[in-house]
């Protein structure tokens, strides 16, 4: 159901597919010059993800946050950027957030780039719509479960105490998150949040598959993390684009760690819902991995 419901056609997931699409149309080169490196076509595909990176991340900024179009209205949390904080580079939330989300760019580009010279050279096997309407389409239906749970494994991992302490801390120290706060993470966990790309040296795909999973880390980072539920347009509903799942992530660390429309925390134990009842759920939880942790030390 909720699957479902993120397919909404004015919803991000639609608009990640048109984004894909066009992109791959009229914004890639063809695959014929990636068949050796070269600077020329790299310096393109990275030259578009700055313009959309930095559209999509800063445009919400200024919008959202130094505008403030739409005030307080839809916003999770009141309490403004950090400035003066040494956990971040520039003592600035948002500076240090910029710095780390064009980090995050690079392996976004990485990626996208091996993808391409990978396609060029035969490693990967293509198809098309005509050669393969089914699959296509399928293929198109299964990247968001599968984003779900690469997401969830890949989050839990970064979340036990090494990873945590070394790498993923990085990330939390944004308790109230803004659009640069979504790819502002260690470069090792950005190697790591766009490296499931490799799953189409085994998938026959499409490109415009490649850029549609990459759409949901770099694009979907930036916009989940808003920290406003809905992007309002005068009296048009607006665009959903916060995700108040994972600002309950943010806030309270141990739950959550994959996508509100994936099963994998409530099936495993890590849900959260905002309610009281949830924070019961959550403390009983920290209590019990607590007593295990003495039982065993």
């Amino acid at each position: 159901m909720y699957l479902l419901r993120s397919w909404n056609p004015v919803g991000l997931r639609c608009l990640f597919l048109i984004g894909a699409v066009v992109t791959w149309l009229v914004f890639t080169p063809e695959l014929d010059r990636a068949q050796k490196l070269a600077f020329d076509w790299i310096a393109e595909v990275w030259i578009r993800n700055f313009i959309i990176l930095f559209s999509v991340a800063g445009g919400l900024h200024l919008l959202l946050w130094r505008l403030g179009t739409q005030g307080d209205d839809m916003r999770y949390d009141m309490r403004p950027m950090m400035t003066g904080a040494r956990v971040f580079w520039f003592k600035n939330q948002v500076w240090d957030n910029v710095l780390w989300s064009f980090v995050a760019m690079q392996f976004w580009t990485f990626w996208e780039c091996f993808m391409w010279y990978a396609y060029a050279n035969g490693w990967a096997t293509m198809i098309t719509l005509d050669s393969h309407p089914v699959w296509f389409v399928a293929l198109i239906l299964i990247i968001p479960i599968w984003a779900g749970f690469y997401f969830y494994l890949h989050h839990r991992l970064l979340h036990t105490r090494f990873l945590y302490r070394h790498v993923h801390s990085w990330h939390h120290r944004n308790i109230n998150t803004g659009p640069w706060s979504g790819l502002a993470m260690h470069p090792v966990e950005s190697f790591i949040l766009m490296s499931d790309t490799l799953m189409f040296l085994l998938v026959p795909a499409h490109p415009v598959h490649v850029i549609f999973l990459l759409f949901h880390h770099g694009v979907g980072a930036p916009t989940s993390h808003t920290g406003f539920e809905k992007l309002k347009f005068g009296s048009f509903g607006g665009i959903e684009v916060g995700d108040f799942f994972h600002q309950l992530h943010h806030r309270f660390f141990d739950c959550n760690y994959g996508t509100w429309e994936t099963p994998w925390d409530r099936w495993l134990g890590t849900f959260h819902d905002g309610t009281s009842e949830g924070d019961a759920l959550i403390k009983e939880r920290r209590r019990t991995i607590w007593a295990q942790q003495q039982d065993g030390g």
